[in-house]
């Protein structure tokens, strides 16, 4: 069973940083896999917040661009993502996408909240 795992939530205040990862599991290999980090907050649809191409090539939502980065080590078979600079308006679960041809496949979510 395929299984990503996010971690690096939790309670920042703003302006502060935090960094995501999702780990997958040993039956996938991201190498060959487009990753990406959607968002979800309360009575809002999910989002796309960024993506990395197999081949590295990345992409942001306008929000989050210069403040936020993703990458990944296909070593480690781990995506991150880098949020910096962070705002209230960041509060939101934070969910893993694993997508090739047909295959996708989601995390279970990480919560991020932002708050002074």
């Amino acid at each position: 069973q395929v299984q990503l795992v996010e971690s690096g939530g939790g309670l920042v205040q703003p302006g502060g940083s935090l960094r995501l990862s999702c780990a997958a599991s040993e039956n996938i290999f991201i190498s060959i896999y487009a990753m990406s980090w959607y968002r979800q907050a309360p009575g809002k649809q999910r989002e796309l917040v960024a993506s990395i191409a197999s081949r590295g090539t990345t992409n942001y939502v306008d929000s989050v661009k210069g403040r936020f980065t993703i990458s990944r080590d296909n070593a480690k078979n781990t995506v991150y993502l880098q949020m910096n600079n962070l705002n209230p308006e960041d509060t939101a679960v934070y969910y893993c996408n694993a997508a090739w041809t047909s295959y996708n496949y989601w995390g279970q979510g990480t919560q991020v909240t932002v708050t002074s």
